[in-house]
């Protein structure tokens, strides 16, 4: 019973948390990549892409705020020019006694990691409908559980669909929509620390959850794990489309550098 329980607790983890923290270091890295091409000229195109994408990203955190009970005490959606280089912020305050509050920290961090990633996919739901209903069949938990190589192969496919949509105006404006978007999931510093605070407490309140439904009935939480396994499928379709997105912004920018020199 106990074998169970960790197993099903470390499946749910690696394919939530693991998944969001992977996916969101390499999205960093692209981010990060683009915007160093773009030499001097990148604060601009920074200002350019964050007029759209620093709004949601701070409202990713105030979503978070809200479901998690945080009082938000302040937010600013854009700003240029400021002293300290951030584009927008949340002010929050919470209840350190409360776990919940406190787990909520880590959704809280992430937030624009998920929440950008879920209006991407959602774009790509009205302007490119049959290549979300392909990529929504591509990944499957399950199946990865048991054969790493799917993963790599539904990739491949992904991306053979995804450009394959090239020759249709709404897979430009999809493309371009996503750029100014998938440029502002990466998360600061003070995004990072608040979610570190949080994982921790969400972590046990998991394990509270596997250990609970794993008394009661091996078979209940057997069905709560494939449960949390059919939501990480959509998880990684949205990551895997905002890395693709992501990953496409690098090679613009390194068109742009190689056109300057």
């Amino acid at each position: 019973m106990i074998v169970n329980i960790l197993v099903a607790f470390l499946l749910q983890i690696i394919f939530t948390v693991g998944l969001i923290v992977l996916f969101g270091f390499l999205i960093a890295q692209c981010n990060k990549r683009f915007y160093a091409n773009f030499g001097n000229y990148g604060l601009t195109v920074c200002y350019i892409t964050g007029a759209l994408g620093t709004p949601l990203h701070e409202c990713a955190h105030a979503l978070f705020c809200v479901i998690f009970g945080h009082k938000v005490v302040e937010i600013k959606l854009f700003q240029i020019n400021s002293d300290d280089g951030v584009l927008g912020y949340v002010r929050h305050t919470y209840n350190k006694k409360n776990i919940y509050h406190r787990a909520g920290n880590f959704f809280i961090g992430v937030a624009p990691i998920v929440v950008i990633s879920a209006v991407l996919y959602l774009l790509a739901y009205l302007l490119l409908p049959n290549f979300v209903a392909e990529i929504s069949t591509k990944f499957k938990i399950s199946a990865t559980v048991s054969n790493l190589g799917n993963v790599f192969l539904g990739l491949f496919e992904v991306l053979q669909l995804f450009f394959k949509c090239a020759e249709t105006w709404q897979w430009w404006v999809f493309l371009v929509l996503g750029m100014f978007l998938a440029l502002h999931m990466t998360l600061s510093k003070a995004d990072i620390k608040g979610a570190m605070s949080g994982i921790v407490f969400f972590l046990v309140l998991v394990l509270i959850a596997d250990v609970i439904l794993g008394l009661i009935s091996g078979d209940l939480l057997n069905t709560f794990t494939q449960g949390v396994l059919s939501v990480a499928g959509y998880l990684l379709c949205i990551l895997v489309l905002s890395l693709v997105i992501s990953v496409i912004a690098v090679a613009v920018s390194y068109v742009f550098r190689a056109l300057k020199r």
